[in-house]
């Protein structure tokens, strides 16, 4: 059947070139082509008239001299094309039934693959993994997950391939189905934590940084977490305990891991006087999109608000948390930290002395 639509095509193509060498030639004379365009100027300079584009007295003048070359070409004789000479033309068509038929077969010979089948999607699917391309693979998981939807494995499979593909949401729910169907162990935790951090624009949120504490817990040994744990103190703005992290990262690791010296350049980031630290820190801020300097700010304050319910005899904590709502235009948390700072430092006076003098400061009386 193939062999057939190949001689057809071929036919075909024959057939398209022998066609006008079969016609006989109709000669046109030259006069026959200047009588045709003079004629058009004619009707071309008519209509520039009627649309006042140009004078009369202009277009007078052009008729004049177009109808002067009409009637010269009018009067030139006819010219017919010379016909092809017969023998010309039997040896042109051998040669074009010969050529094309070699033609097409050489190369289809050389570069043809006709023992292929046809590969559409669903061939590609049950292809094996080895020969499969990624999209057909992620597919094909996909597919199955539809019928098989707790299958975690499948899910467990597919969180990273989303992850390196940028798919960070899909990522997050596939590393949580994951951890919901299989149970959490140290690598299903890391993942589910670099996901989260993924979705937030490299901002290491509390959920994320639960996960990564739980993954540290399970394999101490395990870098990825404990650099995300770093990360976290980093843009919390404890700079102190981001360098202890990476400093024992740092330390453990090969002589000729690529990540090391990356990594001691964060920590020289973060400087080591406490002013250096907070340099440090606002460097790391600055440089994430604004979408994630919001994630990290509101992180950081969250922090803070849970270290002092916590731990309520920090002053300069709690002056901090109430200047941070201040910012953050969030007036009622404000007023609610200034009512748990009075009543963790009730016993100091000069400490509810600084929190009613920031009170009247920002305008947050009463």
């Amino acid at each position: 059947m193939l062999w057939l639509i190949f001689a057809l095509l071929t036919a075909a193509a024959v057939i398209s070139v022998l066609w006008p060498l079969a016609k006989t030639p109709r000669g046109v004379g030259r006069g026959a082509i200047g009588v045709a365009l003079y004629k058009a100027q004619l009707a071309e300079i008519e209509r520039d008239e009627a649309q006042s584009l140009v004078a009369p007295e202009d277009a007078q003048g052009a008729k004049a001299e177009a109808a002067r070359r009409l009637m010269a070409a009018a009067e030139a004789p006819v010219e017919p094309a010379p016909a092809a000479s017969p023998k010309r033309v039997w040896l042109v068509s051998i040669a074009v039934l010969i050529f094309v038929p070699v033609l097409a077969i050489s190369l289809y010979a050389r570069i043809g693959r006709p023992e292929l089948p046809d590969a559409p999607l669903s061939a590609r699917l049950n292809a094996a993994p080895a020969r499969m391309d990624l999209a057909a693979a992620i597919a094909k998981i996909e597919a199955h997950l539809v019928q098989h939807p707790d299958d975690g494995r499948g899910y467990e499979v597919l969180a990273p391939v989303y992850l390196r593909m940028g798919r960070a949401g899909d990522a997050v729910h596939a590393a949580q189905e994951a951890l919901r169907l299989l149970g959490p162990n140290a690598e299903r935790q890391e993942l589910h934590g670099e996901a989260l951090v993924s979705a937030a624009n490299g901002v290491v949120t509390a959920e994320a940084k639960l996960s990564f504490e739980a993954a540290a817990a399970q394999d101490p040994s395990a870098a990825k977490p404990r650099f995300f744990l770093g990360l976290a103190a980093a843009q919390a703005g404890d700079s102190a305990r981001a360098r202890e992290i990476w400093g024992k990262l740092v330390a453990e690791a090969p002589q000729d891991a690529p990540w090391a010296q990356a990594l001691r350049e964060r920590m020289a980031a973060l400087g080591g006087a406490p002013e250096d630290s907070q340099n440090g820190a606002a460097a790391s801020i600055e440089a994430l999109p604004e979408s994630g300097q919001i994630n990290v700010i509101h992180g950081m304050v969250e922090r803070l608000a849970a270290r002092l319910a916590q731990n309520g005899q920090d002053l300069e904590g709690w002056l901090r948390l109430v200047r941070s709502y201040t910012v953050l235009h969030e007036s009622d948390k404000a007023r609610s930290a200034l009512i748990d700072a009075k009543r963790n430092l009730a016993g100091d006076p000069d400490a509810i002395a600084r929190i009613e003098a920031l009170a009247r400061e920002l305008g947050l009386e009463g």
